[in-house]
């Protein structure tokens, strides 16, 4: 953790860890998140791979809402139908959320939210529970507070606040505003007056 830190920032480790060549795990985690946006804005990207086939995970110093706007521009570009989906579905996760009792009685750490589309759909799955532990039975969370020491908020309300905020800044930056497709299937070619004719 002390190589990755320093591969990022050589100041970022103070002198007594420099000495050491090492960094707890808490202390790593802690300035990981003050360097991305899940300080700021409640999550942080990942990995993106695009429709060309290209991926990149170098969103580790990502941190501005203009930068994660311009990653989800990148990614949705030529898809302009995905971004009022995506606004969707997070809008139908968060009122799921609201009448979860396992999201009530659980602290939601290091789960991810994976955003697929193609030509056609659009679609956002909550992956990777491993680390979600059940609240003790006197503990009550609102996801909706930053993490202190002790109070068991995970900000899960936070980062699908702030993405469905920031996807609704790139709608309206989109040139033409899109609506969802009202279905899923190719446009199918309409008959020709003689079709018409033959099938009547």
């Amino acid at each position: 953790m002390y190589e990755k830190m320093c591969q990022i920032d050589e100041s970022a480790p103070t002198d007594e860890e420099h000495k050491l060549k090492g960094v707890t795990k808490p202390r790593y985690m802690v300035w990981r998140e003050t360097i991305s946006s899940t300080a700021t804005l409640g999550f942080r990207i990942e990995g993106i791979r695009n429709s060309d086939g290209t991926s990149s995970k170098d969103f580790k110093t990502t941190k501005s809402k203009e930068q994660i706007m311009a990653a989800f521009q990148s990614f949705t570009e030529g898809f302009p139908h995905v971004v009022p989906k995506y606004i969707q579905r997070l809008k139908a996760i968060k009122a799921t959320l609201g009448q979860s009792t396992f999201f009530e009685t659980h602290e939601v750490i290091g789960s991810s939210l994976l955003f697929v589309h193609d030509r056609y759909n659009a679609n956002v799955w909550l992956i990777d529970f491993a680390k979600t532990i059940h609240l003790p039975a006197d503990v009550t969370i609102s996801h909706n507070s930053k993490w202190k020491v002790g109070n068991h908020e995970d900000g899960y309300l936070i980062g699908i606040n702030n993405l469905i905020k920031i996807f609704m800044a790139v709608l309206e930056n989109q040139p033409i505003c899109v609506s969802p497709p009202l279905n899923l299937e190719e446009p199918s070619i309409a008959p020709t007056p003689k079709e018409k004719l033959e099938n009547t």
